[in-house]
């Protein structure tokens, strides 16, 4: 059936307009995931740079036969209530230390308490009108402040929220990182060579492909139960710890690295392999000295790529047991111990207003980590990138 020059005209235009209306939906939909992307940063930054400062008072503390026991005796009683406990309860430890510091005195910048912190920072807080005065009159007379919160990074865990820092978790999340990548690479990279360059195509090596594919979309929970069930259960290992952890974590990184082993090896063109085989090498020696070295760089951005979405997991650890209240830094890969994720976990549920920055704090911390990994496997990828 033919048809005239018009109703030929009329159906382009009416195209035209619906591909016009793709084009803007499209951009539409773009601009609005960045405009939330720049809400995200934007309230994170807002409610995470706080917790980069922290209140400082300077007082004046008497070292006094008194304060040996009761570290309360060493500060002016009315400045008690704005001092942080942990400065009174070490006073009488560095008392023991060195006794000769007893019948001395001198000037100190001390932690001040949470509340003092949220009232300079112009949060809700719970101080009283008369303590607010002499915060005020402090101000005034330069003896409080806000400096640069060192304590958020060398302190572990602390239920005092001026005291609470991510050390511990941070120390956490790299040996559970550790055990990760010593389990999950090699057998990752291994399973994926044999799978590419050896397995023969037959329904049993289909049948492990389709699982490794399935195994990398199922929710990271069901990795915690299995962990739980194998290695704590079954098998034994120390449950909190880096090692438990790093082993449920490979669990789930596995697949990861296999598929993006298997696309880097794919790359490698056909004839670098038959260039090898003509000289005489053998099908290992091929893979070996050949294939791998090409495919390397592609290997490295997805086990990186990998190992971030890990260090970002929260549920599978919490299965294990490593959101638990860890303050000192664990010595070795079976003691107990948390990680930056769970930290921010357990800071989002505490109810003093202080935790609230400190959950921004940690977020950011931690998304910094995440975004460096992710920008080194791209600037890896296209260092050592070849195109064939």
């Amino acid at each position: 059936m033919s048809h005239t020059f018009d109703e030929i005209s009329q159906q382009l235009k009416r195209r035209h307009r619906k591909s016009a209306r793709l084009k803007w939906i499209s951009m539409g939909s773009l601009g609005l995931a960045g405009l939330f992307l720049v809400l995200f940063f934007a309230d994170m930054l807002t409610k995470g740079l706080p917790a980069f400062q922290q209140a400082y008072v300077q007082v004046e503390i008497n070292y006094t036969e008194e304060a040996a026991t009761d570290g309360r005796q060493a500060f002016d009683e009315e400045l008690l209530p704005i001092i942080s406990r942990t400065m009174v309860r070490v006073i009488p430890m560095e008392l023991r230390n060195n006794p000769g510091m007893i019948g001395t005195s001198e000037e100190q910048w001390v932690l001040a308490t949470s509340e003092v912190d949220q009232y300079l920072k112009g949060h809700r807080n719970r101080l009283s009108t008369e303590q607010q005065e002499t915060i005020d009159a402090l101000v005034e007379s330069g003896k409080v402040d806000l400096r640069f919160n060192k304590t958020f990074f060398t302190n572990g865990d602390s239920k005092i929220a001026e005291y609470a820092g991510i050390l511990s978790a941070v120390v956490g999340t790299v040996m559970t990182m550790i055990v990760t990548l010593a389990i999950s690479f090699p057998i990752g990279v291994m399973t994926a060579v044999y799978l590419e360059e050896f397995a023969p195509d037959n329904r049993f090596t289909q049948a492990i492909e389709i699982n490794i594919n399935n195994l990398a979309a199922i929710p990271s929970i069901l990795f915690g139960l299995l962990g739980l069930a194998i290695f704590i259960n079954f098998f034994g290992v120390p449950r909190s710890s880096p090692l438990a952890g790093g082993m449920t974590l490979a669990l789930m990184t596995l697949p990861v690295i296999i598929i993006s082993t298997r696309t880097a090896l794919r790359s490698v063109p056909d004839s670098i392999r038959h260039a090898a085989f003509g000289v005489g090498c053998s099908r290992w020696q091929v893979v070996r000295d050949h294939v791998l070295p090409l495919a390397m760089p592609g290997i490295m951005t997805g086990s990186i790529i990998g190992l971030a979405q890990a260090m970002g997991e929260t549920a599978p650890l919490i299965i294990v047991g490593m959101v638990a209240f860890i303050p000192d830094v664990s010595a070795s890969f079976t003691e107990a111990a948390t990680v930056l994720p769970a930290q921010i976990f357990t800071w989002s549920g505490e109810p003093e207003q202080a935790f609230v920055e400190k959950t921004a704090g940690g977020i950011l911390v931690l998304l910094t980590i995440l975004i460096s990994l992710n920008a080194f496997a791209v600037v890896l990828r296209k260092k050592f990138e070849r195109r064939w």
